[in-house]
């Protein structure tokens, strides 16, 4: 059965409600408090340790780690990436 697709998909409406921005920027911050965690557990690093290596506060670390909490700066981005040995890469598409 070949069904077509019938009115907007789901970025139209996000656009329509004014909230697709807000909402792609809560998408991306979790993926990357998911990532930065998923290293940590596979190189076996501590938040302790990982804020020392990022030269950082334990609630600077804490707050990157919260998926929920939008306020992460560029810098603490890429402290967390150097002490993970990985590298921050940041593009506008």
């Amino acid at each position: 059965m070949n069904e077509k697709h019938i009115g907007s998909d789901f970025d139209d409406f996000l656009q329509e409600e004014g909230i697709l921005a807000e909402t792609e920027a809560i998408a991306i911050k979790r993926v990357i408090a998911f990532q930065v965690t998923q290293l940590m557990q596979e190189q076996k690093v501590s938040k302790t340790e990982l804020s020392r290596r990022m030269n950082t506060s334990r609630a600077a670390l804490d707050r990157l780690l919260d998926p929920q909490n939008e306020s992460v700066t560029l810098q603490t981005l890429w402290r967390a990436a150097r002490a993970l040995g990985k590298e921050l890469q940041i593009k506008l598409a």
